[in-house]
């Protein structure tokens, strides 16, 4: 059984045997440690293998040291200003008080001004509110004194709370839950970690996350503008093409009576997107919700709890029963892609569907032998595909259905129009790549995959809807 601990511990030798030791007296191996002073002067994470029991007496032996944080968690940072007297020595009384009440400096500045006085700036690490109060009562009788700002502020006037306060801005920003907190701040130290042990700076990652997460927050209520498109694709059936700022595009095939999405993009944005079905479908709410998904990834599957039937390949539906049963799908049983996705999963509220809603239609036996496969047939209205998956560059299950009478293809992840994308699409998918190394599973296999779709097009104008980006009109003509 494994457990992250996210520990503070005091800034001196020492700390961290302290802590190794209370581990080995239980027998519990430590699999991963991150520290990092640069970013947080305090904050470590330990990776613990254990059972159930050793892991229950580490929670206590190391509360009792006072190692590990807790929800009702005071530490803060309060920037102080005392109008000192401008005469030698002014200051020192000042810091006997703050020595006395054992306040760590963070963070000093004062200069002369040509009067009197010299406001002398501190940053204080305080771990108690009361603390902080009885301080500043006794403060006052030295010298006036003020609170300049309490945990908000421009600078970074102490590292030592780092990870608490990035993860807070994170939360605030997309109004998470408390109960997202510690998710987010084992993921968030994952990804740093793993990026720079690869030469990446972690406050580089810590940037790209907060943009990714700004990014994904700024485009909610009415700033939520998709690009929306028409296509008639048959004389009977016609596509309505969906293109959020952030997450994939959500494809509505309207053929013969009969409705079939095509993705779904983020949870996060549940309420516009069904905003926006109620405008475009006045049956929306009365009809059987039908839903085709290429792939398995988080910002193809957000909205499938609204669906009633939920159309995949066989190992597309098992990867989404692995999510239902509470554990790793596909995409985060590669440890480089692990943090980013759990991250994501928390920022745009994602869940699973209920498994009985999915139906795999398609599957393969055996060891797939080439980088995309044909493995069925679908009809739909007016609609007949040959149904071909891929080996799983981008993400395994991943499916491409090819229509050759109407010359219509819809290729998910393994072909997207990245020329065709609006700004705000472009700015949102340069993060994954970064976050993640690589938005592909295997790259170079992915690249045969796309090679292979295009191959398989044959002669004529094609219609080729990706999950990003508009659609793609694409010409090949024989001769």
């Amino acid at each position: 059984m494994k457990k992250t601990y996210i520990t503070t511990m005091p800034d001196h030798i020492g700390s961290f045997l302290k802590a190794s030791e209370c581990f080995a007296s239980l027998g519990i191996n430590i699999t991963r440690v991150s520290y990092n002073k640069a970013v947080d002067s305090h904050t470590l994470f330990i990776d613990a293998d254990g059972n159930e029991q050793q892991l229950e007496k580490a929670d206590i032996e190391l509360k009792k040291i006072g190692y590990l944080q807790t929800d009702k968690d005071e530490r803060s940072i309060v920037l102080v200003e005392f109008m000192l007297r401008d005469v030698p020595g002014s200051v020192t009384d000042v810091l006997r008080l703050i020595h006395r009440f054992s306040l760590n400096i963070s963070y000093i500045s004062s200069q002369e001004n040509g009067s009197a006085y010299q406001a002398f700036k501190m940053g204080l690490f305080v771990d108690h509110e009361d603390r902080l109060k009885e301080f500043l009562r006794e403060a006052q009788e030295l010298c006036p004194v003020r609170v300049l700002d309490y945990n908000h502020t421009e600078r970074v006037f102490d590292n030592s709370i780092f990870y608490q306060s990035f993860v807070s801005g994170l939360m605030q920003l997309t109004g998470l839950p408390e109960g997202k907190r510690n998710d987010l701040l084992v993921h968030s130290n994952l990804v740093m970690q793993m990026l720079d042990e690869k030469g990446l700076s972690p406050f580089k990652t810590f940037d790209s996350i907060s943009r990714f997460a700004e990014l994904l927050s700024v485009c909610r209520g009415e700033a939520f503008l998709p690009r929306i498109s028409r296509h008639r694709v048959a004389g009977d059936t016609e596509i309505i093409l969906i293109e959020p700022p952030c997450g994939s595009n959500t494809a509505i095939v309207q053929s013969a009576g009969e409705t079939l999405f095509v993705d779904s993009g983020y949870a996060l944005y549940r309420t516009e997107m069904e905003a926006l079905f109620r405008s475009l479908l006045p049956d929306y709410d009365r009809m059987k919700k039908r839903i085709f998904i290429t792939h398995a990834d988080v910002d193809h599957c957000g909205l499938l709890p609204l669906f009633d039937e939920i159309i995949a390949s066989r190992k597309t539906r098992d990867c989404l029963l692995l999510e239902h049963r509470g554990e790793y799908g596909y995409r985060e049983q590669n440890p480089l892609h692990r943090p980013y996705i759990s991250i994501c999963k928390a920022l745009t509220f994602y869940q699973p569907p209920e498994p009985e809603k999915i139906r795999a239609l398609w599957d393969t036996q055996g060891e797939q032998a080439n980088p995309l496969e044909q493995m069925g047939f679908f009809d739909f209205g007016e609609l007949h595909f040959e149904v071909y998956q891929g080996k799983g560059g981008h993400l395994p299950g991943e499916t491409v259905l090819i229509d050759y009478q109407h010359h219509l293809a819809f290729t998910g992840d393994i072909y997207v129009n990245m020329h065709g994308m609006t700004r705000e699409q472009a700015a949102y998918n340069q993060y994954a790549p970064v976050l993640m190394t690589s938005v592909d599973t295997d790259p170079a296999l992915c690249a045969l995959e796309r090679e292979a779709v295009m191959q398989r097009l044959g002669a004529g104008d094609w219609k080729i809807f990706g999950a990003h980006g508009m659609m793609k009109s694409y010409s090949l003509h024989a001769g």
